[in-house]
């Protein structure tokens, strides 16, 4: 089952930050796409059958502290 989760992460400001999030989401299992809106802060993760305390684990390994 394919779903969506959005985060919103402060302090992203350019495509490092992008990438470094990108990254670490990137490496879970189940993600399929991560979408990084640096206007709006908000980290939307498409796959199936994502864990909400990993996803936000990575975020925070990649320097960032989602909410």
């Amino acid at each position: 089952m394919v779903e969506t989760m959005t985060y919103a992460v402060q302090g992203m400001t350019c495509d490092h930050c992008k990438k470094a999030v990108s990254s670490e989401l990137g490496q879970l299992a189940g993600v399929e796409a991560v979408e990084v809106d640096l206007e709006t802060k908000l980290v939307t993760v498409t796959g199936d059958r994502l864990d909400d305390q990993a996803l936000r684990a990575a975020i925070e390994e990649a320097g960032y502290e989602a909410s």
